[in-house]
């Protein structure tokens, strides 16, 4: 039984170390996010700033560790070997849970998914105690804190609106306050704007960062409480004198307040939300020592102990501190993270991840229509003016400034970053002041986005997409609850029952999904890159480069398309639902291929027409083919999709063949058109041409079939209409698929015409 609990708590440690790994990599972004969305410094700096500031926070995060052995269970109620059980389910939960989240690049709250972790695990232990012993349900009270998961329950809901308006007020008002040419007018009162700032974030410091340090004397705490506002009053005056006196020479003191602020939110995060990673393994170790020092029966021994246990031992938080720094700067899925968040708030224009769902574009409407009907209110030159102070033309300027220099711009400027972080700090303390559990990451996340939507990033033409994305993370937090009760209690209920085995049943699962997930964010973080480069190299090609890597692009979705019929068609003769969601994963790819297209397509565009303006046409057909066969398998994939889950009636054997014989020939001739595209080598294109015909014939002669067959009552009515439907969609496919060649056939015989120039005016007409 002893070996049983010491590779228990061993396995406490090393899991500790995932969570420490997962955990950053989620969290990294709650105090990251507006030093590089706004490029306050070089992202080592930043770095360096963030890491001295969970370093020091970690050592302050001692008199926090008893959340995890007191806070939501009562461990008096519980034998060493129930805490034991209670605290592997969550440590397992809690990695597999934030590795999945960080794979999506998804921010969620580590201390949402640790409280209901805590509440599964003792719920399930408890609920299992109680049967085995026959008692009255009532007793599964004296398990839990019930008061305090409600507490944090409330808090979220409150985290999620309070910091929703604050962001949106505070921004909406600097903006109008400072407008985008805030340089000029930073320099008389500027002084007073960051003093204020860098009071919030001292606050917040002094509040939040210190208030589980174990070697700060309690009388100086409760000085900190007592003598909040005097303390603020002071940091002002002290601030903005300072901040007054660097402006003098020209020092540019909004990046002190953004690092400053990044380095605080560190600390905080160190100092509060360490526990959410090594409390947990802590705990249980402090119950093993208590117990191996007994020597006691473990199915016997009682956890109240566990309320007298003092402080962490400091080396073990500086250890912690050490792993989560080396995470920092390493893990790739804390880039991710904070990527989603920056991209969700950037001021310019780009390549959208989310994708629009039917509440985002209501509200969008709905936010429309309220817009339009407050203008009644104002008076016309009021809203002039005001519209006024939201023209960002300096910073288009520095993002087009910044593309031509190959690096990235800004995704927001400097005062955006300020108010993220002020207001930020400023609800963080004064929900601590007040004992309130407001989620650090549920309070910086939807400060950010309140402020991106008072400062006009979310335009008409990103709001649905970028308010879809709010709406997934938003729904990725309940469901972070949720997933976390159930899953966590699952493992607790298979460990209770079947021990050992168990066990190590569940550490195989966890190592299996921590490898997928693994494999798949660095395919995913690839191809991006992949992406990322030619984009780069796209900014510096010449018209016949755009040339060629237009055609691997027309190539690359050709065969995508080809792989999407046949996923559907095949889905469909065989009733497989599986191989009709792989057609739609197949579209999702294909829109996005054309998403990058789209956004390159302008800037393409432009460039072209400034060299040779009569290229930029061909560009224009290229662009609209690839539209057309994106609506063409698009509306194939439905098809087959809404006949099988609607439970038709199969097709019959002969339309099943058919189709078969169809995808085969399909197939053939993409590949022969994708072969000439990539390898420049048309010597096959008249080939290809008669192979065109012969498909072309083959699919009347399939609908002339069809035709007959209907005549003899072969097929019914359902069954016809979708055959039909797909043979017509089949049927333009290949002729845009034709078109392809001919331009690009066009363009390779064609080598001394500068750039697109492949196809005269009437050419383009005849190939439309």
């Amino acid at each position: 039984m002893q070996e049983f609990f010491l590779i228990a708590v061993s396995l406490l440690f090393l899991l500790a170390i995932a969570d420490l790994i997962v955990g950053v990599s989620n969290d990294a972004v709650n105090f990251l996010n507006s030093a590089i969305g706004s490029r306050a410094a070089p992202r080592k700096i930043v770095l360096l700033v963030a890491s001295l500031g969970i370093l020091l926070g970690a050592t302050f995060s001692s008199g926090m560790m008893e959340v995890a052995r007191t806070g939501i269970f009562n461990p008096e109620a519980y034998y060493f070997s129930d805490v034991m059980i209670i605290f592997l389910a969550v440590m397992l939960t809690d990695v597999i849970l934030l590795d999945f989240y960080n794979t999506l690049g998804l921010p969620t709250s580590t201390t949402v998914s640790l409280v209901f972790e805590l509440l599964g695990t003792a719920v399930t232990v408890a609920a299992l105690k109680i049967m085995a012993a026959g008692a009255d349900w009532d007793a599964l009270s004296g398990y839990i804190n019930s008061a305090k998961a409600l507490t944090i329950v409330t808090g979220i809901l409150l985290s999620v609106g309070v910091s929703l308006v604050f962001g949106v007020s505070i921004m909406y008002l600097s903006r109008l306050l400072f407008t985008f040419q805030y340089e000029r007018r930073f320099r008389w009162f500027g002084g007073v704007w960051a003093g204020l700032a860098l009071s919030a974030v001292t606050y917040f410091l002094l509040i939040k960062g210190i208030k589980g340090a174990s070697f700060v004397p309690a009388a100086f705490s409760a000085w900190v409480k007592s003598n909040g506002g005097l303390l603020f009053l002071g940091s002002f005056l002290f601030w903005s004198l300072l901040m007054q006196v660097l402006l003098a020479f020209r020092v540019n003191v909004l990046k002190i307040v953004v690092l400053f602020g990044t380095f605080s939110l560190a600390m905080a995060f160190a100092g509060n939300d360490l526990v959410n990673f090594i409390g947990v393994p802590l705990a249980g170790y402090e119950a093993f020592r208590l117990w191996a020092e007994t020597g006691a029966d473990p199915e016997r021994f009682g956890m109240g102990v566990l309320r007298e246990v003092e402080n962490s031992n400091t080396s073990f938080l500086l250890i912690a501190g050490l792993v989560m720094t080396l995470t920092l700067w390493f893990s790739r899925k804390a880039r991710t993270v904070t990527e989603t968040e920056v991209n969700l708030g950037r001021q310019h224009e780009g390549i959208e991840r989310f994708s629009p769902n039917w509440l985002a574009q209501g509200l969008v409407r709905a936010t429309i229509k309220l817009s339009r009907a407050t203008r009644f209110i104002l008076p016309e030159k009021w809203r002039e003016k005001i519209e006024s102070r939201f023209e960002a033309p300096s910073f288009k300027a520095t993002a087009d400034s910044a593309q031509q220099q190959q690096r990235p711009a800004p995704a927001f400027d400097l005062i955006r970053a300020t108010v993220n972080l002020t207001v930020a700090s400023a609800l963080i303390a004064l929900g601590t002041s007040f004992k309130l559990p407001l989620s650090t990451t549920y309070v910086t996340f939807m400060v950010a986005m309140g402020s991106s939507l008072a400062d006009r990033a979310w335009g008409r033409d990103s709001a649905v997409y970028r308010v879809a994305g709010v709406v997934n993370v938003i729904g990725g937090w309940f469901a972070t609850a949720f997933i976390a009760f159930t899953v966590s209690g699952a493992f607790a209920f298979l460990i209770y029952q079947f021990r050992l085995p168990a066990l190590l049943g569940l550490i195989v699962l966890a190592a299996v999904l921590l490898t997928r997930t693994f494999i798949l964010h660095r395919r995913r973080e690839e191809a991006k890159r992949k992406r990322e480069t030619a984009m780069a190299e796209g900014n510096k090609m010449t018209t016949e480069q755009v040339a060629e890597s237009t055609a691997r692009q027309v190539a690359e979705s050709l065969h995508a398309v080809a792989k999407a019929f046949s996923d559907a068609l095949e889905g469909l003769r065989r009733e497989d639902l599986f191989l009709l969601q792989q057609a739609k994963a197949d579209i999702k790819a294909i829109r996005q291929q054309n998403e990058e297209f789209r956004y390159l397509f302008y800037n393409d565009i432009r460039r072209i027409e400034e060299m040779h303006g009569h290229s930029s046409r061909a560009y224009l057909l290229v662009y609209d083919l690839r539209q057309d066969i994106l609506q063409s398998i698009q509306f194939i994939v439905k098809a087959c999709n809404e006949h099988v889950k609607n439970s038709h009636r199969p097709l019959e054997k002969a339309q099943s063949e058919e189709l078969e014989r169809v995808v085969v020939d399909l197939a053939l001739y993409f590949d022969r058109i994708t072969e000439m595209i990539n390898s420049q080598d048309f010597t096959l294109y008249q080939e290809a041409k008669r192979q065109k015909k012969a498909l072309l014939l083959s699919l009347e002669g399939l609908m002339a079939h069809q035709v007959d067959g209907i005549k003899r009552k072969a097929y019914n009515a359902s069954n016809s209409l979708l055959f039909f439907s797909l043979l017509l969609e089949t049927k333009d496919m290949v002729a845009v698929a034709a078109r392809f060649a001919k331009l690009f056939y066009r363009l390779y015989q064609n080598p001394h015409r500068p750039g697109l120039t492949l196809v005269s005016e009437s050419e383009e007409q005849e190939a439309t």
